[in-house]
C-alpha cells in the first residue's frame, strides 16, 4: 500500500450512503456490487464501485470470488460489524443456495422499484432470525413488507424440496401475514401446481424471469453522481 492510500485510509469518514451499504449487506449476507448499486440508490456503475472500493480499503468490506461464472461477491469486513444492529454474522456460503440468495435480493429491488416499496419498510430472513434469536430455528419468509397497515410476506422458490414443506411453510404464512407473494421460475409448473391448488386465496405468483429481467435492465452508468 502506497503512503498515498494509508493516508487516504486512515482519513475515511463514513456518509450516509456508506452506511446504508453496510445495512443492506448486512442483512442478506453478501450481495453483488449491480444490487448494491441498486439497493443503495447509486445511477452510475462507476461512482458505486469507486465507492466500494474505498469501503474495501477501509475494512468495512470484503470482495471475494465465490462461484465459477459469478462476479465477486461483497461482503461485510470485520470494522462494519459493529455497526449492524444483526448480532449473528457468519461469512460462509452453501453453494446450493447461492442463487436462491441472489434471486431474493433482486426481487428485493423489484419490489422497492416496481411495487414501490421503501426499503425501511422491508425485513429480510436474517433479520427476521435476529429478532426472534438464532437459536430458534422457526420457518421465516425470504423477506416481509409493510403496506397500508398490513403485512405481507414474499417466498422464493427456484425448486420444488418438499410438496409437504411448501404447503407447511404456505399454511403458516396465511396464519401469520396478510397477504403472500411467491416468486417462481415460469418452467416449475409443480410449484405453482401446488400453490394454486392451496386453497389459500391470498397468494399471488410472479415470475421469477420478470422480476430479474426488470432488475438487470437497469442502466449501467451515469457519470452524475456524488461519491
Amino acid at each position: 500500500m502506497s503512503e498515498g492510500q494509508k493516508k487516504e485510509k486512515k482519513n475515511f469518514i463514513l456518509q450516509a450512503r456508506d452506511m446504508a451499504i453496510v445495512k443492506e449487506v448486512s442483512r442478506f449476507s453478501y450481495c453483488l456490487g449491480r444490487q448494491i448499486r441498486a439497493l443503495a440508490g447509486f445511477s452510475g456503475e462507476r461512482a458505486c464501485d469507486r465507492r466500494l472500493k474505498k469501503l474495501i480499503d477501509a475494512g468495512y468490506l470484503e470482495r471475494k470470488h465465490v462461484l465459477y461464472g459469478l462476479p465477486r461477491f461483497y461482503f461485510l469486513g470485520k470494522k462494519a460489524k459493529i455497526l449492524t444492529p444483526i448480532k449473528y454474522y457468519s461469512p460462509r456460503i452453501k453453494l446450493g443456495e447461492v442463487y436462491h440468495d441472489l434471486a431474493v435480493v433482486d426481487t428485493v429491488i423489484f419490489f422497492t422499484q416496481e411495487l414501490k416499496i421503501p426499503l425501511d419498510d422491508i425485513r429480510s430472513e436474517r433479520e427476521l432470525h435476529s429478532m426472534d434469536g438464532f437459536g430458534v430455528r422457526k420457518h421465516c419468509p425470504d423477506f416481509i413488507f409493510f403496506k397500508n397497515d398490513k403485512k405481507y410476506c414474499v417466498e422464493v422458490e427456484l425448486s420444488l424440496k418438499s410438496k409437504g414443506r411448501l404447503l407447511e411453510n404456505i399454511k403458516e404464512n396465511f396464519t401469520n401475514y396478510d397477504g403472500q407473494f411467491y416468486i417462481v421460475p415460469k418452467g416449475e409448473h409443480k410449484i405453482r401446481k401446488i400453490i394454486e391448488e392451496s386453497s389459500i386465496t391470498k397468494i399471488k405468483i410472479i415470475d421469477l424471469e420478470n422480476t430479474e429481467k426488470m432488475v438487470k435492465a437497469r442502466p449501467h452508468d451515469s457519470e452524475q453522481e456524488n461519491i
